[in-house]
């Protein structure tokens, strides 16, 4: 588990730099309110997404854990090819629905014109997508990390390439042909992407050999319904709410006195600078929760209690530990550096109420991936759209309210994440009987991360007194406020990955 969440990060870090980097890059070409019609784009995609991968991705990765833990790979390839089937039925279907509706849904759920090039170019990407996100989750089922972590970091490569030499060579445009370009640019990477996990998946599974029983396909199929229905439903349902969330905060904001010009921009310095730069742990939480969900489903299988238990516990602490002390850092260097790689001096306005409900959102993703581990997958749809209900109704009255704004959607987005914590927990505490350590899992390291954000925060200040530039300054601090972590780590004693900083022992 440790081995595949720790390629898995590193694979994810170097990507979600590239793709910051990339981001950055983007914003400078085609400027805020071209990056806005993108993010408006993008939930849409999302949903695509959801009904014809997410949930048969999922089917796959819990599937093939339980067979390979039963070592009947005859079964497995029987998933993958189940799971391929229903998919071209779903993208059939999608696809029909956008090419019929592309108007009215641009025009009137979108609420702009011009997305319609950019939405009728993303149907080669999701079917792309979906074929490569099957064929990296047999991987993830099967324990091998090496083969999906080689094409993400390709594919990050060549979309980042392709998107910008194609904007480079055509631009100036209009708005929509802009939007359109960079969808082109990425479909260009779906491609090379999807031919390289097909080959590869067929090349393991020919060395892994045929061993195992064959399963009915009925059986097989039902299997599959019972896992992708409810977490296909549920990511549909959150991205749709999602979407609406995207589409409503420019038009209330309007409501709220803003021109649309600057209703968009904020939108896209929200969406695509400051969440952005907070959300670079993600690529720890993604990796850790693809590891987390077949890991547990194979200590289900094989009746392992106590292994989930320990699984789950190593798994929260291995996210405060990772996600509190960068945080705490970008409180202090965020508006620097957001200013700084955007050019927007308001990036830093979101960063200090917009990392609480990242730290939280982070809890929530590993807690709801857990219960999927567990088949409790009808338990973590329901929480998580009764959460996305419940940042959906702030968010609609909170942004139309003159003086509050985007803060609507930042308060929502904060006591949705919160629920969505206490509920996965208490769910998870009677399920497997986890005894939640408040201490070591997360009060001593948040003190840690206090104590090394706030000696950051000194030097940064003295940095900048002495005559260093801003970002000099800000670079500067990072490494000092890493050491000064590992130091608060060391005093309380908190374990990290089996290492113990002292001898001493605190729950």
């Amino acid at each position: 588990m440790l081995y595949g969440t720790l390629v898995l990060t590193v694979t994810g870090v170097i990507s979600q730099l590239m793709g910051f980097l990339y981001r950055v890059v983007l914003s400078r070409l085609i400027g805020a309110e071209n990056m806005g019609l993108y993010q408006l784009l993008m939930p849409i995609y999302a949903c695509a997404l959801s009904i014809v991968s997410v949930g048969l991705s999922v089917s796959v990765s819990r599937l093939s854990a339980e067979h390979r833990a039963l070592q009947n790979n005859r079964a497995i390839a029987q998933v993958v090819r189940q799971c391929l089937i229903f998919l071209l039925i779903l993208f059939g279907l999608v696809a029909a629905a956008t090419i019929l509706f592309y108007d009215p849904i641009s025009v009137y759920l979108l609420g702009d014109a011009r997305t319609q090039m950019g939405l009728l170019l993303f149907l080669p990407c999701v079917l792309l997508t979906a074929i490569e996100n099957i064929h990296k989750h047999y991987f993830y089922g099967t324990g091998q990390v090496r083969p999906p972590a080689f094409a993400e970091l390709s594919e990050q490569l060549i979309r980042i390439t392709a998107v910008l030499a194609l904007l480079l060579v055509f631009l100036p445009q209009n708005n929509e042909t802009t939007v359109g370009l960079i969808v082109m640019g990425m479909g260009i990477c779906e491609v090379v992407s999807a031919i390289t996990l097909v080959t590869l998946y067929r090349h393991n599974l020919k060395h892994a050999g045929r061993i195992g029983t064959p399963l009915p396909s009925k059986q097989i199929r039902r299997s599959i319904r019972s896992i992708a229905i409810p977490i296909s439903a549920t990511s549909l349902l959150e991205n749709f709410m999602s979407s609406i969330n995207a589409v409503i905060i420019p038009q209330r904001l309007v409501v709220a006195g803003w021109t649309v010009t600057n209703a968009m921009s904020a939108f896209g310095i929200l969406f695509g600078m400051a969440l952005p730069m907070l959300l670079l742990p993600s690529a720890f939480i993604g990796a850790l929760c693809t590891v987390l969900v077949p890991k547990l489903a194979q200590s289900t299988a094989l009746g392992r209690r106590e292994e989930i238990n320990q699984r789950l516990g190593k798994a929260l602490v291995s996210t405060s530990l990772i996600v509190l002390p960068f945080l705490a850092l970008m409180l202090t260097i965020g508006p620097i550096l957001g200013e700084a790689l955007f050019l927007e001096p308001s990036v830093g306005d979101y960063l200090p109420i917009l990392s609480i409900g990242v730290l939280f959102s982070c809890y929530e993703s590993v807690l709801s991936s857990a219960l999927n581990g567990l088949s409790s997958q009808q338990a973590a749809a329901g929480y998580s759209l009764l959460c996305s209900f419940v940042q959906l109704v702030i968010t609609y009255i909170g942004t139309a309210i003159p003086g509050v704004g985007l803060y609507g959607f930042l308060i929502g987005f904060v006591v949705s994440s919160i629920l969505g914590v206490v509920l996965c927990g208490i769910c998870l505490v009677k399920g497997t009987g986890l005894r939640i350590r408040i201490g070591s899992w997360f009060l001593l390291p948040a003190l840690a991360a206090a104590f090394a954000g706030l000696c950051a925060h000194l030097l940064f200040g003295v940095l900048i007194g002495a005559g260093l530039s801003e970002l000099t300054s800000a670079l500067s601090v990072c490494l000092f406020g890493a050491i000064c972590y590992v130091i608060a780590l060391w005093t309380q004693g908190i374990e990290v990955f089996g290492f113990r900083f002292s001898h001493s022992s605190q729950d």
